[in-house]
């Protein structure tokens, strides 16, 4: 199964890089270029373990995930429910963690394709446009953790 990430340091605390991931709504857009609409399912109305959520990516693709863990300040994962025809199988996790600078995000991805035929060159094309996607996110991530509206969000979550 290929995996994909990225990482980077931001220059808050885990506990302040863990609540801007987190975030939802105009928040939320103001960081994450990969999201168009976000919300939680099942009437949730906070992130945590096995609660369920529904995204639209900027290009239209839906998914509906669960988390499958949920530990502030130091990580969070999800596994895609339903998702693209083409993904067969996808989870990712965002682990938060101090070093002198701030906090060390490392984000990671790991999916499988289907058909299985067509696996192997979708599972090259994967990693080469989820490894781009996660990248520019994770970018977004970094000005989001620079973004006084957005820290002020969070401050006052």
């Amino acid at each position: 199964m290929p995996v994909v990430s990225a990482e980077a340091v931001v220059p808050v605390d885990p506990a302040t890089a863990f609540a801007v991931s987190q975030t939802t709504g105009v928040v939320r857009r103001r960081w994450d270029p990969f999201i168009s609409t976000q919300h939680f399912l099942d009437g949730a109305d906070a992130a945590a373990k096995d609660v369920r959520t529904f995204t639209r990516q900027r290009l239209g693709f839906v998914m509906v995930s669960r988390y499958v863990s949920y530990a502030p300040p130091t990580n969070v994962g999800m596994v895609m429910e339903r998702g693209p025809w083409f993904f067969e199988k996808l989870g990712g996790g965002w682990r938060f963690t101090a070093v002198p600078e701030g906090t060390l995000a490392v984000w990671k991805y790991n999916f499988s394709c289907r058909p299985a035929w067509l696996a192997p060159i979708a599972e090259w094309i994967g990693v080469r446009v989820l490894g781009f996607e996660i990248r520019r996110r994770l970018a977004g991530f970094v000005r989001g953790c620079s973004d006084p509206v957005v820290l002020q969000a969070v401050r006052e979550g």
